[in-house]
């Protein structure tokens, strides 16, 4: 299955969605927060998705999606399923450049995870030789 790194502050909802991905076959990481998040990054293999929670202190999703642009290390080519409970975060995701994007603590939040998690992995783009 995929490699996929849970970002996220609040430690229940991350390890809801470690287990509920682990237990669908797929290899997941946590940080608990952007900058655990991008220290993350650097440990090989990069993941194939990173689930990104909108609001956490000191460095938010959309600040830890900059600095994955910034560094321009692969990194910027990995699909983000941006997780919030925020009533713009269809808006917010469009601003971003991601399609992937859903609600937390919706009904049926494992099965819609799965979904766009699955969408986000079939649709990724291999990254461009120079």
């Amino acid at each position: 299955m995929a490699n996929v790194l849970i970002v996220d502050d609040d430690y229940d909802m991350a390890e809801a969605s470690k287990e509920l991905l682990e237990s669908a076959g797929h290899r997941v990481r946590v940080g608990h927060g952007g900058e655990e998040g991008l220290v993350s990054l650097s440990a090989a293999p990069l993941p194939d998705c990173v689930l990104l929670d909108v609001d956490m202190p000191v460095l938010n999703g959309p600040g830890m999606a900059h600095e994955m642009l910034l560094h321009d290390a692969g990194e910027e080519k990995i699909p983000i399923v941006l997780v919030s409970g925020r009533r713009d975060l269809p808006d917010l995701a469009a601003r971003m450049g991601t399609p992937y994007f859903l609600v937390k603590a919706c009904p049926d939040y494992g099965e819609i995870l799965l979904r766009v998690l699955g969408r986000a992995l079939s649709e990724r783009r291999a990254p461009t030789s120079a």
